[in-house]
């Protein structure tokens, strides 16, 4: 039975209480919300039982649970290697990643993927496309290469699938009135093989097949959005809403299948429109986890879109999405090196946790009073300890003065504010002692 199934049947299984004890929640909670379908924990059999390595620790991706981090990872035809993405893989969970994708096009992809998840103990998700079509062109795509590509990876270990599924050929003439089209690669793949076919999306065609052999291993479906905005122009259109109803069937479709789904998400909106995306998704889907790329919020600061989506998805986060999908400085330039995958994930923990704390989760904001309590003791070494980056944040403190002194750089000791601040107080407290009666 997978987790869904067990939910469903009223079992709390080791995976759910694991993530019940992460997230200080109930075991009951866990199961009632997943039982429910708005929560996922992407847990392949394989993964779990560490047949290639190093075992999964479950994770849970939910509105009731914090908000969690992907970073994607994987080579391309123009670089290939399997220790550098290896090297990411550690940086990306060292700086928060909750889970990874591999989004390999280049080199030997079962291999990397291999070795990624046997080093991996944070959920995996691949794109199956890509391997499908990696030596032939994707008009060449059959229905058995799809089942059959499916079935090996489930078998690897990977704990999710982006499938796109939703994309159907109804769709493409509202694409073809965008400024920017189709910028999925799995989407405009699925669209160029229905076009050259004159054929529905096979996948879609063939998507309880495809829940059987995700159910026989339990993994969990991310629905991908092929239909995604690629900038703001496109933003909230038809042909994204078109294939948001699709994915909300789908959802529907997977659950009766008993296998976990959540559903990708844009992608480039205005900030204005985010709240409406994710409530109309919510209602679309019925509360399926959000899983969202972003998103981006403007689109005219290539080489800051860590920063530019970070934004969006702080607001996406507290509006609904449960599951945010990391953007590097080099997003839209080329691939991540390891610092921009450092850099990726720190955005977006700030933006996953700045929702946290905004939504009033139990806890989310402890770390936050108690780095505050240091910094009103002028206590420099419990601040670094409690900083998420205090190797960095050290750093920078180290470069003018030593880590005795009490105040910083900025200010110097005289100008402290904090010190001033406690003088005052001090004053004031001395005051009402001598006012008070003998």
């Amino acid at each position: 039975m997978t987790q869904l199934q067990q939910a469903r049947a009223g079992v709390i299984t080791a995976e759910m209480r694991r993530v019940a004890e992460r997230e200080r929640q109930s075991g009951e909670t866990i199961r009632d919300e997943l039982a429910a379908g708005r929560l996922v924990i992407p847990a392949n059999r394989v993964h779990l039982a560490g047949a290639g390595g190093v075992r999964l620790d479950p994770c849970g991706i939910g509105r009731v649970l914090t908000t969690k981090i992907n970073a994607n990872l994987g080579a391309s035809p123009l670089s290939s290697c399997k220790d550098l993405e290896l090297t990411k893989l550690r940086w990306a969970v060292q700086y928060g990643a909750d889970a990874v994708m591999d989004l390999s096009t280049g080199g030997n992809l079962d291999e990397i993927r291999e070795h990624l998840i046997a080093h991996a103990s944070v959920p995996l998700g691949t794109v199956p496309i890509y391997s499908m079509i990696v030596s032939k062109p994707v008009e060449q795509l059959t229905c058995d290469d799809i089942l059959r590509t499916i079935e090996a990876q489930a078998a690897q270990g990977v704990d999710f699938f982006t499938l796109h599924a939703g994309i159907r050929r109804a769709h493409l003439s509202l694409a073809n009135r965008r400024k920017l089209g189709i910028v999925s690669r799995g989407g405009s793949l699925l669209a160029k093989w229905m076009t050259v076919h004159r054929r529905e999306n096979p996948i879609y065609e063939m998507f309880d097949e495809i829940s059987a052999l995700l159910r026989e291993y339990d993994v969990a479906y991310s629905l991908g959005d092929g239909l995604r905005p690629g900038c703001l122009a496109d933003a909230s259109d038809d042909a994204q809403f078109a294939e948001l109803d699709t994915l909300g069937e789908l959802v529907q479709r997977a659950r009766e299948a008993g296998v976990q789904a959540m559903v990708e998400g844009p992608g480039h909106i205005p900030f204005d429109q985010i709240e409406m995306n994710m409530k109309r998704q919510q209602q679309a889907c019925d509360g399926a986890p959000f899983y969202v790329l972003g998103p981006v919020v403007t689109d005219m600061f290539p080489g800051y879109d860590h920063i530019t989506s970070a934004i969006g998805a702080t607001a996406a986060a507290y509006w609904g999405a449960s599951f945010l999908c990391y953007v590097t400085p080099a997003e839209h330039l080329g691939l991540p090196t390891p610092e921009e995958v450092k850099q990726g994930c720190i955005a977006y923990k700030i933006a996953a946790h700045s929702a946290d704390v905004a939504r009033r989760l139990p806890g989310a904001r402890d770390r936050d009073d108690a780095i505050s309590d240091a910094r009103a003791a002028f206590d420099w070494k419990k601040q670094f300890e409690l900083a998420f980056d205090g190797e960095t944040a050290r750093t920078i403190r180290r470069r003018d003065l030593a880590d005795d002194e009490e105040y910083c750089s900025m200010c110097g000791r005289e100008w402290c504010a904090v010190r001033i601040s406690k003088e005052v107080k001090a004053a004031a407290e001395g005051e009402k002692k001598d006012a008070r009666p003998a």
